[in-house]
């Protein structure tokens, strides 16, 4: 394991020939995800090696990294591992190009990384509210703009003819409620930023995409964000691999279609 600049480091494994990766719809192609290390970031990263991708997998939890990797490797994918914290610009820049320098190329950004913060405003401890805005929307930026050179290359030259741009917001992005103000503003914004860039690159076959989960099980629901739930039993919720097969959904449509947006709930949930 190597000790890169700004804090990031890195555990690679070459791209294979061969196992999940072969003659797959994304066979070929490199993506990046954010938030890897459990629930909606590791299940896309999965689901997206079973398409044929190889994967950069980013997080701060090294450990949990790991695991994930061992797991995609044994089923005969790629995968590298990148422990960053994202809310550092110099961070996310450098977490980008290790990405590409280890797989030649990035074909897919999947900006998952995010926390939340509930409680009426006026008792939010300032440094929360800090590490919101820096790691759900700040960090996207970053992240994003280092990305976009190498995902503009690969969608004018790659085996796609197009690249994939993702950001996964939530519910909370379209319907604010009380108590839950950080965290919908953020969400509000990275909606507002992603139709914003698809604008600006959709004539360059970047496609910009944006999926607005409900309820779902993962350890940020079941944790701090357990309140948003208003008595819709945990039982009834989404699952991490429902909501990553809505990414890969967008993802993997042919080259002149693109899905720029999904909202997807629990069935039972009426808001």
């Amino acid at each position: 394991m190597g000790v890169h600049d700004h804090g990031v480091r890195s555990t690679e494994a070459p791209i294979r020939t061969g196992g999940i990766g072969t003659g797959l719809p994304l066979s070929g192609c490199a993506a990046l995800v954010t938030g890897a290390s459990s629930g909606i970031g590791a299940a896309t990263a999965m689901a997206l090696a079973r398409e044929g991708a190889a994967v950069a997998l980013v997080a701060r939890r090294t450990g949990r990294l790991e695991e994930l990797a061992a797991t995609i490797r044994n089923a005969g994918g790629s995968c590298a591992v990148l422990t960053a914290d994202l809310r550092d610009s110099g961070q996310a820049r450098c977490t980008v190009e290790e990405a590409a320098k280890t797989f030649g190329r990035l074909d897919i950004l999947v900006n998952n990384a995010a926390s939340v913060t509930m409680g009426p405003f006026e008792e939010i401890d300032p440094e929360d509210v800090d590490h919101t805005v820096d790691l759900n929307l700040t960090a996207v930026l970053h992240t994003s703009r280092a990305a976009l050179p190498h995902l503009l290359n690969a969608a004018a030259d790659g085996p796609r003819q197009a690249a994939d741009l993702v950001n996964v917001s939530s519910l909370a992005g379209r319907i604010a409620r009380k108590n839950n103000s950080v965290y919908s503003a953020t969400k509000h914004a990275v909606g507002a930023f992603s139709e914003a860039l698809r604008q600006e690159v959709t004539g360059r076959r970047l496609r910009v995409g944006l999926v607005e989960p409900g309820m779902t099980t993962t350890e940020m629901a079941t944790g701090a964000g357990a309140g948003a739930a208003r008595g819709l039993p945990q039982q009834a919720w989404l699952r991490s691999e429902d909501v990553a097969r809505c990414l890969t959904f967008m993802i993997t449509q042919p080259p002149h279609v693109a899905i720029n947006e999904i909202m997807v709930r629990p069935t039972v949930q009426e808001h």
